[in-house]
């Protein structure tokens, strides 16, 4: 008698689960199916790669003060064919970047454009200056950590060939 007094609260207990399982199970197939014509939103503004562009202009000013209203990170105004853009270029340029960034200097910009608060902005992916290529965002506009250049890869084989030798004479 003891033994069918434990079996009904378990069989009651079983059963309740079971109802909960079958209520969340149903749930997900009333739901609504995702949007695919938008982009992901993110904390920023989106790279939208479909929309991707290359700019060529001349660097009129390189701002590293941030701007309320305006997306995160460094800022070149270039004038290009269309008139003056914001290109963000982001918070992970490398030192020597930094520096070829001139005023005046010609610069080639790969990136999308993209709008915030009612203002457009260019967001860099991959931007030439001074005969070095700096890559910025991945193909698809995931910012790149210190931003993979080409001519980096050089220096670093010139510097190797001059501590073989014995250092620079």
């Amino acid at each position: 008698m003891h033994l069918s007094r434990l079996t009904k609260p378990t069989r009651l207990i079983a059963g309740l689960l079971c109802g909960l399982l079958l209520a969340i199970l149903a749930v997900p197939l009333g739901a609504q199916p995702a949007s695919t014509t938008h982009p992901a939103q993110g904390f920023g503004p989106v790279y939208d790669a479909s929309h991707e562009i290359t700019l060529n202009g001349t660097i009129q000013e390189f701002v590293t003060k941030r701007v309320v209203g305006s997306p995160t990170g460094m800022h070149l105004l270039v004038a290009g064919p269309d008139g003056v853009v914001d290109a963000r270029v982001g918070p992970f340029l490398s030192k020597e970047t930094k520096e070829a960034l001139r005023t005046g200097a010609p610069i080639r910009i790969v990136g999308a454009m993209t709008s915030l608060r009612g203002k457009n902005y260019l967001l860099a992916r991959e931007l030439t200056v001074g005969g070095t290529t700096v890559k910025l965002r991945s193909t698809n506009g995931a910012p790149m950590h210190g931003g993979s250049t080409t001519a980096r890869r050089s220096r670093t084989k010139e510097t190797a060939k001059v501590e073989l030798n014995g250092g620079a004479r």
